[in-house]
């Protein structure tokens, strides 16, 4: 049969309750440090992921856009520059002012 030997019980004690200590502590020192990273954070005026992610996706929908714009000008210009070859005469003719 074993016998509680006070001495041992009392540092069991102790070193159970040093450990809570440290462990409170520690989650302490945690939220301390979150907070002010918090603020610094705060301070350096960054954008949330929320934020960030609407911008990303309007920025791409800009870019979609303009490549289609881009295309759409690329056609007529090409078509503008068939009708020029298609009927050169009529295009002088009207850039030319009659003399009398």
């Amino acid at each position: 049969m074993q016998s509680k030997n006070p001495v041992f019980e009392d540092f069991a004690n102790l070193m159970t309750n040093a450990a809570g200590a440290a462990k409170s502590a520690g989650d302490e020192m945690r939220a301390v440090v979150r907070g002010q990273m918090d603020r610094v954070i705060a301070d350096m005026d960054l954008v949330g992921r929320e934020e960030f992610e609407a911008m990303k996706l309007a920025a791409l929908e800009a870019k979609e856009e303009a490549a289609a714009l881009r295309e759409r000008v690329d056609a007529l210009e090409k078509a503008m520059s068939t009708a020029k070859k298609a009927s050169p005469r009529k295009a002088s003719a009207a850039r030319k002012p009659k003399t009398d």
